[in-house]
C-alpha cells in the first residue's frame, strides 16, 4: 500500500511538473504582450520597456523559468497583473465557487444517473428504454451554452423562480448546476446501463439467481456493485474536470469562479494569474484521481492497490 502510494504521489508530481513546463512555454509563444495588456494601448515604448522589466519579461527566457520554478517551492507564483495581487491569492479566493458547482452538479448527475442507467439496463431492447436513449443522446449532443440560455430563459425570464446569474444566493447555484449536471447525467447513464448489461449476463448472476436472490437485491446489491468500477473512473474524471472550471457555463451565469478566471487570464496575457490556476486545478485534478484509485479495493475485492490478483 505505501509503495503504491509513493509511486502514485511521484507519478502524480512529475504529471504536475511536465503540465506547467507546457503551460509555461506555450503562454510565452502565443501571441500579444503583457506588458502592452497592463500599461495600456496609450502606453509609450519606454513605458512599455518598463512595465517588461518589472514583470521580468526582459529576461531571457530560461531565466523566467527557473524562477517561477523557485517561486513554486515557496508559494510565490508571482503578482497577478490585472489583479495587482499575489495570482495564488487570486485562485484560492474563486475557487470555492468552483467546487462549489462542481459538487452540486456531481450530485445532481450522481442522483439521477445511476436509477436511470439500471432502470435502462432493466428495460433494455424496450421502446421505453429507446426512447430514453435518444433522450440521453440528445443531451449529449446539446451545447452547454444553449442548455445554460435555455435554462435562463425558461426558469429565470419567463417563470423568474431563480436568478439568471451570479451567487448573492443558493438559488443562483440551481441553473449552473442543472446545466452542468445535464450532460454529465446523459453520458454516465448510458455508462451505467452499457455495464450493467454486462454485469446482468455474467455467470454469477445466474449462480445468484439460482439461489433464490432476485428483485432489487440481485439488481443493486449483485449488479449495480460489480458494475461501479468504471462509474466511478468516469465519474472521478468528470469532476476532476469540472475542478478545472466549467468556462462556458461560468460566463454564460456570470459564475465568480475559475473558469470565467482563466478567461480573464488569457484575454490580458496574465502569465501569473494563468500559471497559479494550473498549479491549483492540477494538484486537485491528482487529488482527485487519487482518491478513485483508493476506492476500487472497496467497490471490487478482487482489486488490489500495487499487484495484480488472478482471477
Amino acid at each position: 500500500m505505501f509503495r503504491y502510494l509513493a509511486m502514485r504521489v511521484a507519478q502524480a508530481a512529475l504529471t504536475i511538473f511536465l503540465t506547467l513546463t507546457v503551460v509555461f512555454l506555450l503562454i510565452r509563444l502565443a501571441p500579444g504582450d503583457p506588458a502592452y495588456a497592463y500599461a495600456g494601448p496609450l502606453a509609450t515604448a519606454e513605458q512599455l520597456d518598463a512595465v517588461r522589466e518589472q514583470m521580468g519579461l526582459n529576461q531571457p527566457l530560461i531565466v523566467q523559468y527557473f524562477t517561477f520554478l523557485g517561486g513554486l517551492f515557496t508559494g510565490d507564483i508571482g503578482e497577478s497583473y490585472s489583479f495587482r495581487m499575489p495570482a495564488l491569492d487570486v485562485v484560492l479566493n474563486r475557487m470555492p465557487y468552483t467546487i462549489t458547482l462542481a459538487i452540486a452538479s456531481i450530485v445532481l448527475a450522481i442522483i439521477i444517473s445511476i436509477p436511470l442507467g439500471v432502470w435502462m439496463a432493466r428495460h433494455k431492447n424496450t421502446g421505453r428504454e429507446a426512447g430514453v436513449s435518444m433522450l440521453t443522446v440528445a443531451g449529449q449532443s446539446m451545447p452547454d451554452f444553449w442548455i445554460g440560455i435555455m435554462l435562463i430563459a425558461g426558469l429565470a425570464v419567463a417563470l423568474p423562480w431563480f436568478p439568471s446569474g451570479g451567487f448573492e444566493t443558493w438559488g443562483g447555484l440551481v441553473l449552473p448546476a442543472l446545466t452542468v449536471a445535464i450532460l454529465q447525467i446523459a453520458v454516465l447513464s448510458r455508462i451505467v446501463r452499457r455495464e450493467m448489461v454486462l454485469t446482468m449476463d455474467a455467470p454469477f448472476i445466474t449462480v445468484a439467481r439460482s439461489r433464490g436472490i432476485s428483485g432489487a437485491g440481485l439488481v443493486w446489491g449483485y449488479g449495480l456493485r460489480n458494475s461501479l468500477v468504471p462509474v466511478v473512473t468516469a465519474l472521478g474524471t468528470r469532476f476532476a474536470g469540472m475542478l478545472n472550471g466549467v468556462v462556458v457555463v461560468e460566463v454564460v451565469f456570470g459564475w465568480p469562479g475559475i473558469g470565467s478566471l482563466v478567461v480573464r487570464a488569457l484575454e490580458t496575457r496574465d502569465y501569473p494569474l494563468i500559471q497559479a490556476t494550473v498549479v491549483v486545478t492540477a494538484v486537485l485534478a491528482v487529488l482527485v484521481q487519487l482518491a478513485v484509485d483508493l476506492l476500487y479495493p472497496l467497490l471490487d475485492p478482487r482489486v488490489r492497490l500495487g499487484r495484480k490478483v488472478a482471477a
